[in-house]
């Protein structure tokens, strides 16, 4: 298979706005309902800091399959949610999603060697601090030194989800190729992160100062971004889908065929 050009980083991302024009208010129906079930998690004590993120290759599929749907123009209901936990994949899932969970914490423990734990004690509650000694602290080069040292992981996860759920690999040879996949592609995952990141950052200032200067309230101002920025987010979710089509296949290619039928006499 020829790599991708570095450009298909940009095709991914309008194609995710493509599936989500077609069934926007669905989409993002599912998107506040995952939202929603992880608020009610926080309140289960102790459990309800890790099942989140041990939960994220569950919940994934849920918007994955919903890529599905749309593409094959059915409609998308809030019970696609449960989707990944009725999967006979659902044992693996679970794995990899307890892999995220220590990929995680050695990232950010890992912080310690640049800010002597500070970024770690923030996110555990162990200590407060505000905007002046974030700014004095060296935090900020923990948390890019935590990014830095989670890459490799995140390549590893990236595809690991669909590829257990769909094509029914293990958890070690799905991360295997999940990881050589995103290496491979380099060229093009750099201009779709680099393209989320200009379009995360840019559309927002750029709202907010044509608001400060027709309306100049901060209210309006929010009003406008709240909805924008969860918008933004289910897009995102939505182009994660042809960043796998587009190396693996669609997902009904690997569904058995049917069973050969003999030629009525």
């Amino acid at each position: 298979m020829e790599k991708l050009p570095a450009k298909t980083g940009w095709t991914w991302i309008k194609e995710g706005f493509a599936l989500f024009r077609k069934q926007p208010a669905e989409i993002s129906t599912l998107f506040l309902g995952y939202m929603f079930l992880m608020l009610l998690l926080n309140f289960v004590p102790v459990l309800g800091q890790i099942l989140p993120l041990v939960l994220i290759p569950v919940f994934a599929m849920s918007f994955m399959e919903a890529c599905v749907h749309i593409e094959q123009g059915k409609r998308v209901f809030p019970n696609l949610l449960l989707v990944g936990f009725r999967s006979p994949a659902i044992k693996n899932l679970l794995i990899l999603g307890v892999l995220y969970l220590i990929a995680g914490v050695v990232a950010i423990g890992a912080s310690a060697l640049v800010d002597g734990g500070m970024f770690w004690m923030t996110l555990t509650g162990q200590t407060s601090l505000d905007a002046k000694e974030i700014q004095d602290s060296s935090m900020s080069l923990g948390m890019l030194f935590s990014a830095v040292v989670y890459t490799p992981a995140a390549m590893a996860f990236w595809y690991a989800a669909p590829l257990i759920m769909w094509k029914k690999m293990s958890v070690s040879k799905a991360v295997f190729y999940s990881f050589f996949a995103v290496w491979r592609e380099m060229k093009a995952f750099t201009v779709y992160g680099l393209a989320w990141a200009a379009i995360g950052v840019m559309l927002p200032a750029i709202i907010s100062v044509l608001i400060a200067l027709l309306i100049g309230n901060a209210a309006v101002t929010m009003m406008v971004l709240l909805p924008l920025s969860i918008a933004l987010t289910v897009v995102m979710y939505c182009s994660f889908y042809p960043t796998y089509t587009h190396i693996f296949g669609r997902p009904e290619e690997d569904l058995p065929l049917p069973p050969a039928t003999e030629p009525q006499e």
